[in-house]
Parts: C-alpha cells; sequence; structure tokens
C-alpha cells in the first residue's frame, strides 16, 4: 500500500493533535512532523516556518464557522428569521468549541492572539454576513438601516456575549439561554421597518 500523500490538510489535522496534546507554549514543527512519520523538512515545504503553520490552524479552526454560517446567510427564509438563526449558529458554534473540546479551545485563545490579522479577518467575514442578511432585509421592506455595514457591525457588537471567547465561561449558565433570546428578540425587533 502506498503511504499517504503528505497535504496541507493533513499537517493541520496532525497540527491540531499535537497542540491537544503538548499545548502552544510546548507543540514543536518536529513533534507534527513525528507524528506524520515525516520530516520536519517536509512540513516546511508546506508551511514556512511555525508562525505560518500556527495561522493557518488558527484561520482552518475559524473557518469552519464561516462555512456553517453561510448557508445560513445565503438562504431563503425571511431576513428576520434568517438573521435569528445566523445568530443562534454562531453562539451554537462557540459553545461547542468551547464545551467540546475545552483544551484545544484553549489552545486556539493562545493562537488566535498570536494571529490578530486572522481574527480580525474573520470578523470581517462574519460581519460580510450579517451585512448580507441586513442588505436584503432592507431590499425585501422587512428592515430599516441607512448602512447594512454600519448595522450589521453593531449587531456583532451588542452580540458579543454570546460569541466572544473572553465569555465563554458564561456560555453554559442555566440563563444564558433566555438572555440570547431575549437579545435576538430585541434586536431583530429594532431592525423591523414600520
Amino acid at each position: 500500500m502506498a503511504p499517504e500523500i503528505l497535504t496541507p490538510a493533513r499537517i493541520l489535522e496532525a497540527t491540531e493533535d499535537v497542540l491537544r496534546r503538548f499545548g502552544p507554549a510546548k507543540a514543536t514543527v518536529v513533534d507534527v512532523a513525528r507524528a506524520l512519520g515525516v520530516s520536519h523538512g517536509s512540513v516546511y515545504r508546506h508551511f514556512g516556518s511555525k508562525a505560518a503553520l500556527r495561522e493557518a490552524v488558527t484561520d482552518r479552526w475559524l473557518g469552519q464557522t464561516h462555512t456553517e454560517l453561510s448557508a445560513i446567510a445565503e438562504g431563503d427564509a425571511p431576513a428576520g428569521v434568517r438573521l435569528r438563526e445566523w445568530l443562534a449558529g454562531l453562539f451554537a458554534a462557540k459553545r461547542r468549541k468551547a464545551g467540546g473540546d475545552p483544551e484545544l479551545f484553549a489552545t486556539y485563545m493562545v493562537l488566535a492572539g498570536e494571529n490578530s490579522g486572522t481574527v480580525e479577518r474573520h470578523i470581517e467575514t462574519m460581519i460580510g454576513q450579517l451585512a448580507g442578511i441586513v442588505e436584503e432585509g432592507v431590499r425585501d421592506g422587512e428592515f430599516v438601516s441607512d448602512d447594512p455595514v454600519v448595522t450589521a457591525r453593531a449587531l456583532w457588537d451588542a452580540t458579543g456575549r454570546f460569541h466572544d471567547p473572553a465569555y465563554a465561561e458564561e456560555w453554559s449558565r442555566p440563563d444564558i439561554d433566555g438572555a440570547f433570546e431575549a437579545v435576538c428578540a430585541l434586536l431583530v425587533r429594532g431592525l423591523r421597518a414600520p
């Protein structure tokens, strides 16, 4: 049987495993290479530096949320329904990441701090999806907004408690779902055309 081809995706998967095992402070490119059964030079052929590899892992992790939410943003439901579903999807994705694998979540928080450009691009993508929903709501007469991008940024900021990792410890509180529903209802109601 032929050996598996070394691809960037395989390297990123192995890097996640290594980060989960050793944490961001101790994980090395040599550890990743060892997990893949290749030389560290093989890893460097795909990712020019340890920083580039860590940035790619961060980008991949954040990109998973983009994919999930873009399907909602581009859906056929009315804008108010899509906005609520999109916000709920974002909150659910963040909760899954924080609760499902706390060690990896903590690791990603360190990596996100190192890769602020990657995080900024992630936020801009998220705001772009929100702006698309708002724009369609305005076009269909469902929402009122003078500037969908500014409105999207305001929606992002207003819901920070439900997606900003700084609030992750609150996401398991018994009253968090009620708080989320109240904020969503307020925001959708505030956007409604009179």
